[in-house]
């Protein structure tokens, strides 16, 4: 094998400043939790998991615009609203 350079001590001056985070957020979407917020999550790397609670459209229209146009994904699911950054596909071939 050849010759490997790697200075490990100047990396993280390559690495973005902003990490994503890149989980699963569990949480319920009722209207108490501010837009920012969610998508502050997604631009981070987040699914989002949400239970509905009251108008989905109404709710929703808050922000999902702002996913939508940053390349997110969101999809209704029973009771629930998923919401993927962008690069996540939702997957719906087994619905």
């Amino acid at each position: 094998m050849g010759d490997f350079n790697l200075n490990l001590q100047t990396a993280e001056e390559h690495l973005d400043s902003e990490e994503t985070e890149g989980g699963v957020v569990l949480g319920v979407l009722d209207g108490s939790t501010e837009p920012e917020a969610w998508i502050d999550s997604v631009a981070r790397g987040n699914v989002l998991f949400l239970a509905v609670e009251g108008d989905l459209n109404k709710l929703a229209s808050t922000f999902a615009r702002d996913i939508k146009d940053m390349g997110g994904n969101l999809m209704h699911f029973r009771k629930f609203l998923v919401i993927t950054p962008p690069g996540v596909d939702i997957d719906t071939d087994k619905l």
